[in-house]
Protein backbone atom coordinates (compact mmCIF):
# COMPACT_ATOMS: atom_id res chain seq x y z
CA UNK A 1 0.00 0.00 0.00
CA UNK A 2 1.17 3.12 -0.78
CA UNK A 3 1.74 5.73 2.01
CA UNK A 4 0.41 8.99 0.73
CA UNK A 5 -3.35 7.54 1.07
CA UNK A 6 -5.77 9.13 3.38
CA UNK A 7 -5.93 6.14 5.89
CA UNK A 8 -1.81 6.46 6.26
CA UNK A 9 -2.41 9.62 6.88
CA UNK A 10 -5.20 8.92 9.82
CA UNK A 11 -2.94 6.04 11.09
CA UNK A 12 0.01 8.77 11.63
CA UNK A 13 -1.97 11.40 13.19
CA UNK A 14 -3.74 8.74 15.79
CA UNK A 15 -0.32 7.24 16.33
CA UNK A 16 0.93 10.74 17.73
CA UNK A 17 -2.74 11.35 19.94
CA UNK A 18 -2.33 7.80 21.45
CA UNK A 19 1.48 7.75 22.15
CA UNK A 20 1.60 11.25 23.67
CA UNK A 21 -1.55 10.49 26.22
CA UNK A 22 -0.51 6.71 26.59
CA UNK A 23 3.50 6.96 26.18
CA UNK A 24 5.06 4.51 23.70
CA UNK A 25 4.96 0.94 25.40
CA UNK A 26 1.34 1.51 26.11
CA UNK A 27 0.32 2.23 22.73
CA UNK A 28 -1.09 -0.80 21.87
CA UNK A 29 -1.44 -0.75 17.91
CA UNK A 30 -5.28 -1.50 18.76
CA UNK A 31 -5.32 1.70 20.74
CA UNK A 32 -4.00 3.39 17.20
CA UNK A 33 -6.69 1.55 15.20
CA UNK A 34 -9.39 2.77 17.02
CA UNK A 35 -8.22 6.32 17.26
CA UNK A 36 -7.82 5.88 13.70
CA UNK A 37 -11.09 4.41 13.31
CA UNK A 38 -9.84 1.65 11.60
CA UNK A 39 -9.80 -2.38 12.03
CA UNK A 40 -6.75 -3.49 13.86
CA UNK A 41 -5.75 -5.08 10.39
CA UNK A 42 -5.77 -2.41 8.97
CA UNK A 43 -2.84 -0.71 10.59
CA UNK A 44 -0.69 -4.09 8.99
CA UNK A 45 -1.22 -3.18 5.63
CA UNK A 46 0.72 0.21 6.06
CA UNK A 47 3.11 -0.83 8.34
CA UNK A 48 5.34 -3.44 9.87
CA UNK A 49 4.83 -3.02 13.81
CA UNK A 50 4.83 -0.73 15.84
CA UNK A 51 8.10 0.69 15.84
CA UNK A 52 7.55 1.20 12.25
CA UNK A 53 4.55 3.57 13.12
CA UNK A 54 6.89 5.46 15.29
CA UNK A 55 9.54 5.91 12.60
CA UNK A 56 6.93 6.60 10.45
CA UNK A 57 5.43 9.04 12.55
CA UNK A 58 8.64 11.06 12.88
CA UNK A 59 9.71 10.69 8.94
CA UNK A 60 6.11 12.30 8.60
CA UNK A 61 5.97 15.35 10.50
CA UNK A 62 10.21 15.97 10.45
CA UNK A 63 9.05 16.60 6.81
CA UNK A 64 6.96 19.75 8.10
CA UNK A 65 9.80 21.19 9.24
CA UNK A 66 12.19 20.70 6.57
CA UNK A 67 9.53 22.01 4.02
CA UNK A 68 9.17 25.02 6.12
CA UNK A 69 13.13 25.91 6.25
CA UNK A 70 13.27 25.18 2.59
CA UNK A 71 10.58 28.26 2.04
CA UNK A 72 12.59 30.47 4.35
CA UNK A 73 16.03 29.47 2.91
CA UNK A 74 14.50 31.09 -0.32
CA UNK A 75 13.94 34.52 1.03
CA UNK A 76 15.80 37.23 0.02
CA UNK A 77 16.11 38.34 3.93
CA UNK A 78 18.78 39.11 6.58
CA UNK A 79 20.27 36.31 8.60
CA UNK A 80 18.54 37.86 11.61
CA UNK A 81 15.07 37.42 10.10
CA UNK A 82 15.83 34.42 8.47
CA UNK A 83 16.66 32.40 12.12
CA UNK A 84 13.67 33.86 13.92
CA UNK A 85 11.47 32.55 10.72
CA UNK A 86 13.52 29.28 11.34
CA UNK A 87 12.69 29.29 15.12
CA UNK A 88 9.13 30.48 15.05
CA UNK A 89 7.94 27.66 12.50
CA UNK A 90 9.52 25.17 14.30
CA UNK A 91 8.07 26.37 17.44
CA UNK A 92 4.29 27.26 15.67
CA UNK A 93 4.65 23.07 14.61
CA UNK A 94 4.59 22.03 18.29
CA UNK A 95 2.74 24.74 19.71
CA UNK A 96 0.41 23.76 17.62
CA UNK A 97 0.31 20.19 17.95
CA UNK A 98 0.82 19.71 21.78
CA UNK A 99 0.28 16.01 21.12
CA UNK A 100 3.10 15.71 18.55
CA UNK A 101 5.52 18.08 21.21
CA UNK A 102 5.12 14.76 23.93
CA UNK A 103 5.90 12.53 21.09
CA UNK A 104 9.30 14.33 19.94
CA UNK A 105 10.34 15.47 23.09
CA UNK A 106 9.57 12.59 25.52
CA UNK A 107 8.54 9.22 23.90
CA UNK A 108 11.02 9.31 21.08
CA UNK A 109 13.70 9.94 23.80
CA UNK A 110 12.40 6.71 25.42
CA UNK A 111 12.56 4.24 22.86
CA UNK A 112 14.83 1.96 22.20
CA UNK A 113 18.82 2.61 20.55
CA UNK A 114 17.96 0.99 17.07
CA UNK A 115 14.76 3.52 16.77
CA UNK A 116 17.00 6.35 18.18
CA UNK A 117 19.70 5.64 15.19
CA UNK A 118 16.49 5.18 12.38
CA UNK A 119 15.18 8.47 14.15
CA UNK A 120 18.30 10.34 13.56
CA UNK A 121 18.92 9.57 9.98
CA UNK A 122 15.68 10.90 10.03
CA UNK A 123 16.79 14.09 11.46
CA UNK A 124 20.02 14.38 8.99
CA UNK A 125 18.09 16.50 6.31
CA UNK A 126 16.81 19.29 8.94
CA UNK A 127 20.29 19.25 10.36
CA UNK A 128 21.93 19.97 7.08
CA UNK A 129 19.12 22.56 5.82
CA UNK A 130 19.87 24.52 9.59
CA UNK A 131 23.78 24.34 8.31
CA UNK A 132 22.55 25.72 5.00
CA UNK A 133 21.12 28.83 6.89
CA UNK A 134 23.92 29.30 9.11
CA UNK A 135 26.49 29.21 5.90
CA UNK A 136 24.22 31.38 4.28
CA UNK A 137 25.06 34.18 7.38
CA UNK A 138 29.00 33.59 7.48
CA UNK A 139 28.83 34.02 3.38
CA UNK A 140 27.11 37.59 3.42
CA UNK A 141 29.22 39.01 6.95
CA UNK A 142 26.04 39.06 8.67
CA UNK A 143 27.74 35.93 10.80
CA UNK A 144 31.46 34.90 12.02
CA UNK A 145 33.58 33.97 8.86
CA UNK A 146 35.15 32.07 11.95
CA UNK A 147 31.78 30.65 13.20
CA UNK A 148 32.09 26.69 13.97
CA UNK A 149 28.91 25.46 11.83
CA UNK A 150 28.70 22.19 13.86
CA UNK A 151 28.78 23.52 17.28
CA UNK A 152 26.56 26.77 15.71
CA UNK A 153 23.99 24.10 14.38
CA UNK A 154 24.21 22.06 17.81
CA UNK A 155 23.58 25.21 19.73
CA UNK A 156 20.30 26.35 17.39
CA UNK A 157 18.68 22.70 17.39
CA UNK A 158 19.76 22.19 21.01
CA UNK A 159 18.10 25.57 21.97
CA UNK A 160 15.33 24.98 20.69
CA UNK A 161 15.56 21.58 21.56
CA UNK A 162 15.57 22.30 25.65
CA UNK A 163 13.10 25.32 25.06
CA UNK A 164 10.16 23.20 23.48
CA UNK A 165 11.41 20.26 26.41
CA UNK A 166 10.66 22.78 29.00
CA UNK A 167 7.60 23.79 27.82
CA UNK A 168 5.80 20.58 27.30
CA UNK A 169 7.20 19.93 30.80
CA UNK A 170 5.81 22.57 32.56
CA UNK A 171 2.49 21.59 30.85
CA UNK A 172 2.56 24.76 28.09
CA UNK A 173 2.31 27.42 30.49
CA UNK A 174 3.73 29.44 28.69
CA UNK A 175 3.73 30.98 25.14
CA UNK A 176 6.46 29.06 23.01
CA UNK A 177 6.12 31.50 19.85
CA UNK A 178 6.81 34.64 22.06
CA UNK A 179 9.95 33.04 23.83
CA UNK A 180 10.99 32.86 19.71
CA UNK A 181 12.48 36.17 19.71
CA UNK A 182 14.46 36.15 22.88
CA UNK A 183 16.02 32.91 21.40
CA UNK A 184 17.23 34.09 18.47
CA UNK A 185 18.28 37.24 19.66
CA UNK A 186 20.70 35.43 22.13
CA UNK A 187 21.84 32.83 19.24
CA UNK A 188 22.78 35.52 16.86
CA UNK A 189 24.57 37.47 19.16
CA UNK A 190 26.71 34.34 20.12
CA UNK A 191 26.82 33.60 16.43
CA UNK A 192 27.90 37.30 15.03
CA UNK A 193 31.33 37.50 17.64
Amino acid sequence: MKRTKPKYKQIVDAAVVVIAENGYHQAQVSKIAKEAGVADGTIYLYFKNKEDILISVFQEKMGIFSENIHVILEKDLPISEKLLLVIESHFRVLQEDPHLAIVTQLELRQSNRELRFQINNILKEYMFLLDELLKSGMETGELSPDLDLRLARQMLFGTMDETITSWVMNEQKFDLLKTAPKVSKMLLCGFQQ
